[in-house]
């Protein structure tokens, strides 16, 4: 299994140089975002008042007018056409928000969740408006329905004041506690109508109106108390002036009625009082909002420049960190990146060419094969890696050639050996030969065949050794000789040649070159196929012609091989590897691919119909040739 490849050193190095680069662009990205940010959404906040603070507090001033002519119309059964009127005003007031803010986008989560509590509110609307009609709903409750929408509206501004300045923060909350102060005022109105219109005051309605006060002027004075000089002058100049005071008479004289009392003569008045309050928080209201906005803006635009003359500073330095960084780098992988070109070469061309000579030619390396390295660098790590590599090169080759020297010796040896033994065998075979001519009786006469056979099996193992050494055997014919006799001789050097069936073949016979091997590689075949397949089975082999030579079947009846196996052992007889003896019992496979790359046979493997395998040997037009009347060796 090849290794995994890692990372390459240009994406190490990138990821090196990130870290101090990341850094730096964060820091001032930090900067920049923080203040910009603020700036940003100061600036944003002009879009949000005119698309949503603007219109929802028209929605409020519809809603508290709404909220006075419904209780006047339950407590006085008048002002029918008034309320339908003003129902009709708040109807597009509740349009025109709705239709501005849908246009905005990117709010936050919390005033994205507000903008629904407040449309879910709204749809309530109806809910409040029917009661009103039915006139069956308490004053007090129809004043506690519309007062729910107009918080809504309220908590919807809360998360509006994104304003990153503290003392305008300040400044934003309280012009919007105000607002809240100034609906508490509308809800007291409608409660005045309530009290005048029944000419006394019940003891839920006084405990609701005490509540109402209170709230009011605590707001009222919590508020005013955060404002600066500029925005808090018009509502103390407000709190001093004679409709305030007027309106706070009222306020304590119906909180101090008694339910049993009657009204005072002053009650006829409370109407106008509030009514006159109410104009003038309105204009001061209107006022301190506009001075709010007014002030956002400079501000925004100041923060903006700061953080432009700043922060392009900041970018102007990190942009040339990064050029010099990336330079740097560019220049390591390039030296790094020849390294690898010069290394890949060495490894797969050079050294890959010289251990290939080798393996024929044992002679000393050329001065070619031995350059060293050269790679063009200015660092010093880089170059004396460069050494290095020269140094392995240089080791890598002598033992190279010291291992091909020492193959080629051994090679010899076991050539020179099997060639003693080749003559011997054949000498024994002789010898034989002339005694089994001699002999006359059956049982040493079969003796003598059997001592044949086995002589002959061994001289197929010297053959074996000799083709293994990329040498030729010694024996050869220089004629033709008859497919069907080398499918027999080949039979004849097997083992377990009695349960081997051969097939009548065509009339061919193979040129006198290639006898020697072609019934070596059938023989090994056919004795692998004995070999693994039951004792008592029968092994065939057919034989057929083809347009382009002969065919050769030997077909056993074993239990076959998986698919896996059986394609490893067909490319290992296709591409003819060298010898490896760490496959030592696949002996045979190996002499059978060096036999069949000398004379162009293609050898390959395939299931047997019968359950084991079917060896195909394709054998040439080029070795085949027309059957001779009579065959010589």
């Amino acid at each position: 299994m090849p290794p995994t490849r890692g990372r390459p050193i240009a994406l190490k190095l990138l990821i090196l140089l990130l870290v101090p680069l990341l850094s730096l662009v964060g820091l001032w990205a930090f900067a920049a975002g923080l203040t910009g940010g603020d700036g940003v959404r100061l600036l944003a906040i002009n879009d949000l008042a005119t698309k949503l603070a603007t219109p929802s507090e028209q929605i409020n001033i519809e809603l508290q007018n709404e909220r006075l002519v419904s209780v006047e119309f339950l407590v006085t059964g008048q002002g029918a056409d008034t309320m339908a009127e003003q129902r009709g005003r708040t109807d597009r007031a509740v349009k025109s928000f709705r239709s501005l803010s849908g246009t905005l986008r990117d709010l936050s989560p919390e005033m994205t969740a507000q903008l629904n509590a407040l449309n879910v509110k709204i749809d309530q609307l109806a809910d409040v408006r029917s009661e009103v009609d039915g006139t069956l709903v308490a004053p007090l409750d129809v004043i506690e329905g519309y007062s729910q929408i107009v918080d809504s509206s309220f908590r919807l501004y809360d998360a509006m004041v994104l304003v990153p300045d503290m003392v305008l923060f300040q400044q934003a909350r309280a012009v919007t506690t105000l607002g809240e102060a100034k609906d508490v005022l509308s809800r007291e109105r409608a409660l005045v109508a309530i009290v005048l219109a029944r000419g006394k005051v019940e003891p839920r309605e006084r405990e609701a109106f005490t509540g109402m006060v209170a709230t009011r002027r605590l707001l009222f004075a919590q508020a005013i108390s955060h404002l600066d000089a500029d925005l808090r002058g018009p509502f103390e100049k407000l709190k001093s002036s004679p409709v305030y005071r007027e309106f706070l008479e009222a306020e304590d004289s119906i909180r101090g009625q008694a339910a049993a009392n009657g009204l005072p003569a002053t009650a006829a008045t409370w109407p106008i009082d509030g009514e006159n309050l109410w104009r003038a928080v309105e204009r001061t209201q209107a006022a301190a909002v506009k001075g709010i906005t007014d002030r956002v803006t400079p501000t925004a635009i100041g923060m903006l420049i700061k953080i432009g003359v700043a922060g392009g500073v900041g970018l102007i330095a990190v942009i040339a960190s990064i050029l010099l960084s990336l330079r740097f780098r560019k220049r390591l992988v390039r030296e790094l990146a020849g390294l690898r070109d010069a290394a890949t070469e060495l490894a797969e061309v050079r050294l890959a060419g010289l251990v290939k000579r080798l393996r024929t030619d044992a002679g000393p390396p050329t001065a070619a094969e031995m350059a060293p390295l050269e790679v063009r660098t200015d660092t010093s790590e880089v170059r004396d890696i460069v050494h290095a590599f020269n140094d392995v090169q240089s080791t890598a080759i002598e033992a190279a050639v010291s291992q091909a020297r020492l193959r080629h010796g051994v090679n010899q040896v076991f050539v020179n050996l099997a060639r003693r033994n080749q003559s011997l065998l054949h000498r024994q075979l002789l010898q034989l030969d002339s005694m089994e001519r001699g002999e006359e009786a059956p049982e040493t006469l079969a003796d003598l065949f059997k001592l044949d056979h086995l002589t002959t099996r061994m001289r197929r193992h010297a053959e074996s050794l000799i083709i293994l050494s990329d040498q030729a055997p010694g024996r050869g014919w220089r004629n033709p000789v008859p497919i069907l006799d080398v499918l027999r001789a080949a039979v004849a050097e097997v083992e377990e040649y009695e349960r081997v069936e051969v097939l009548a073949p065509p009339p061919i016979a193979l040129v006198g070159s290639a006898v020697t091997d072609v019934a070596h590689l059938m023989a090994e075949l056919i004795e692998n196929a004995t070999l693994f397949s039951p004792p008592k089975t029968r092994v065939d082999v057919r034989s057929a012609g083809t347009p382009h030579g002969l065919v050769v079947e030997v077909e056993d009846r074993g239990l076959g091989l998986p698919r896996a196996e059986l394609d490893e052992l067909n490319d290992r007889l296709t591409r003819t590897p060298e010898f490896d003896l760490t496959h030592g019992e696949q002996l045979g496979l190996f002499v059978v691919s060096k036999l069949a790359a000398r004379h162009g046979i293609k050898v390959f493997l395939v299931p047997s119909p019968y359950g084991g395998l079917t060896a195909t040997v394709a054998l040439p037009a080029s070795i085949l040739t027309d059957q001779p009347a009579l065959a010589g060796r």
